[in-house]
């Protein structure tokens, strides 16, 4: 199922949630919707579910105009943060749950199709299990499980790993990887976590305060940044101020040497944080302005630094200004 969104809003009281938002999903793609706290991304996924009514706009599923069409009408399945299933229920109760409010189904048929979805969550033999038998990446693979039991067109996912640990987050990462490949229905997966989407999705849209910042692949965004928002919330970043111009600048597009080099201007090493495979530089340049650098293990090797080490430094690559200092 292909998603249009065109120019929607939606307002809370005085507070402008979604303001004139548009863009479009195609059929079998995972987007992301990616923003800060309040930048209007749950909102915005709840429009599309029918769990919220815009104030302006059309929401058009695969052609079809469901602005002010109710939930149970646009054939999506949605997963929230905190899990949401039935504790009175077993992982097997859970999964045929929708299956079974349908009434179209045999109990035979239900059977095999929580059969097939417990082997596609990795979860075969817990089909007796409670929900608070499971842990938290087991009660939510069994709520994508649900999700997806009667074959929804758009599987709408809201921050579907955030009260989970590192650890488990990169797991299921990889699982929503996996599922998105076998079952290819059209996902959109809200997320405050940039690297998340980035991973994850075909496309992104960033948000801010309910504004569409840019859209497009996680490449493209990451290249060729629409402002300094989108670049920000990218990943870290430098911005270098001089009275003849700022640039913004990534600490991993800062090189350096510990010999004067081209137009690299001096630094002196404030701190060295190794961090595995990455060691990261605090830098202090002549004028007290603090920077960031990012070098790969081996570079770090080869420079071998310590706290108050000169070193020289020069942009790979900037944005918005031309590099000066």
């Amino acid at each position: 199922m292909s998603v249009t969104i065109e120019r929607v809003s939606k307002r809370f009281g005085r507070v402008l949630a979604l303001d004139d938002v548009s863009f479009e999903v195609p059929r079998g793609s995972l987007t992301a919707l990616l923003g800060p706290s309040g930048s209007g991304k749950s909102t915005l996924l709840r429009a599309i579910a029918g769990l919220e009514a815009v104030d302006e706009g059309r929401i058009v599923l695969e052609g079809r105009e469901v602005t002010h069409l109710p939930a149970g009408g646009r054939d999506a399945g949605f997963v929230f943060q905190h899990y949401a299933l039935f504790p009175h229920l077993s992982v097997a109760g859970n999964i045929a749950f929708p299956l079974q409010v349908r009434k179209k189904h045999s109990k035979r048929a239900i059977a095999a199709r929580v059969a097939e979805l417990l082997g596609l969550i990795r979860l075969e033999g817990y089909e007796t299990r409670r929900p608070h038998e499971l842990s938290g990446g087991q009660r939510q693979r069994v709520a994508l499980a649900r999700a997806l039991a009667a074959e929804p067109s758009i599987l709408l996912l809201d921050e579907p790993f955030g009260a989970l640990d590192a650890h488990v987050r990169k797991e299921l990462r990889r699982e929503l990887q996996g599922l998105h490949e076998r079952t290819a229905v059209t996902t959109i997966l809200v997320t405050h976590d940039a690297g998340e989407a980035m991973e994850l999705a075909d496309r992104v849209l960033v948000l801010r305060e309910g504004v569409v910042q840019q859209y497009g692949p996680p490449r493209t965004l990451y290249a060729h940044p629409a402002n300094p928002f989108v670049l920000g919330f990218l990943g870290e970043v430098n911005l270098i101020r001089s009275h003849a111009a700022n640039a913004y600048v990534r600490p991993s597009d800062l090189r350096i040497e510990s010999r004067h080099f081209g137009d690299a201007v001096p630094a002196r090493v404030r701190r060295v944080v190794e961090l595995g495979a990455r060691t990261e530089l605090g830098l202090t340049l002549d004028d007290g302005q603090q920077l960031t650098a990012h070098l790969d293990e081996r570079r770090a090797a080869s420079l071998a630094l310590s706290p108050g080490a000169l070193v020289y430094l020069e942009p790979t690559r900037s944005y918005a200004f031309d590099w000066t200092i």
